[in-house]
């Protein structure tokens, strides 16, 4: 088990961005941007390939300077290397001497860092990643989801509180993703705060408590899962099932306060998928709707709130669906 330490109050923020922005020229990567990750969550970064996210992780990591904005680790604005002492991570690829050991690559690192000393064993990290067994292997025998690994135990080197992890399953096989997901929850079971950077909306979902979704370099919602589906959404949805599909269907089109929503089947225990129909209530709710619908002589079986599916949502707010 890793000592992921203290490093202040609990209500500080692990990390704070305020107004982060960075342009190259004319183009603006990231733009104003601002989120709060809490101490002990497993926040998720997610977008679209090109909105930004690699850029605000060197920003954080202290790799690239931001245009304007900043970054606060445990309440201190992140100028320089003491600031960042408790975050650790890496971006995009991890790198390493392929022609070396795992053992001697994270030497390597302990001494660069000037840390050989106040390290944790590199035994230890490497028994936490589970690669202890493959330690003096030259690392170009690895696969990627051992370098993935392997990466993991370089940051866990520097005995980080907050671990920022780009896109860690990129190019995995399945069996590799299990095991870095798998790895992702240890870590955050033993007091780690991390902020995980993908795509993957199964990733996110599997693994996250708290999201930010980006596009274009800008925030497009923030919060938990069910948060980020009424911010997506706008207003509530429902599942329905009726014993009369058809004359249900067209009550709830002809409802000046319902929205009636086409798409993917939808799925509901004990009921075929044809047989359900999904609807956006107004803001009064769902309860003028089956008065609606019994007036109508149709009796309502079933009206359950839609779970929120992170797919539609990630689509609703990056393309404007």
């Amino acid at each position: 088990m890793l000592d992921t330490g203290k490093a202040g109050s609990a209500d500080i923020p692990a990390l704070e961005l305020r107004g982060l922005t960075k342009r190259f020229g004319n183009f603006a990567a990231v733009e104003d941007l601002s989120l709060q990750v809490r101490r002990g969550d497993v926040y998720g970064f997610l977008g679209p390939n090109g909105s930004g996210k690699s850029t605000t992780i060197r920003m954080i990591l202290g790799l690239v300077r931001p245009t304007s904005g900043e970054a606060r680790i445990f309440g201190r604005p992140a100028t320089g290397p003491g600031e960042r002492a408790k975050v650790a991570g890496f971006v995009e690829a991890p790198g390493f001497y392929g022609y070396l050991s795992a053992l001697d690559n994270l030497r390597l690192l302990a001494a660069a860092d000037r840390r050989e000393d106040r390290s944790p064993p590199i035994r230890r990290v490497l028994e936490t990643v589970q690669l202890w067994d493959r330690a003096r292997d030259r690392v170009k025998t690895y696969s990627q989801g051992m370098k993935q690994r392997l990466a993991i135990a370089a940051a866990l080197l520097r005995e980080p509180e907050f671990l920022v992890l780009d896109e860690p399953t990129n190019g995995l096989d399945p069996g590799g993703m299990r095991d870095v997901r798998a790895l992702v929850r240890e870590l955050s079971g033993e007091g780690l705060t991390i902020f995980l950077s993908s795509h993957l909306l199964p990733e996110v979902e599997q693994l996250c408590n708290r999201v930010a979704v980006v596009g274009e370099g800008r925030l497009l919602a923030e919060g938990g899962l069910e948060e980020i589906a009424e911010q997506a959404r706008g207003r509530p949805e429902y599942r329905l099932v009726a014993d009369d599909t058809e004359r249900a269907r067209r009550l709830l089109r002809e409802h000046p306060d319902v929205a009636l929503l086409n798409g993917h089947p939808e799925e509901l225990e004990g009921f075929r998928p044809d047989q359900v129909l999904r609807f956006a209530a107004g803001s009064e709710g769902v309860g003028p709707v089956v008065r609606a619908l019994v007036d109508g002589d149709v009796e309502v079986l079933a009206p359950v709130p839609a779970r929120p599916n992170l797919e539609e949502m990630f689509l609703r707010l990056t393309e404007g669906g």
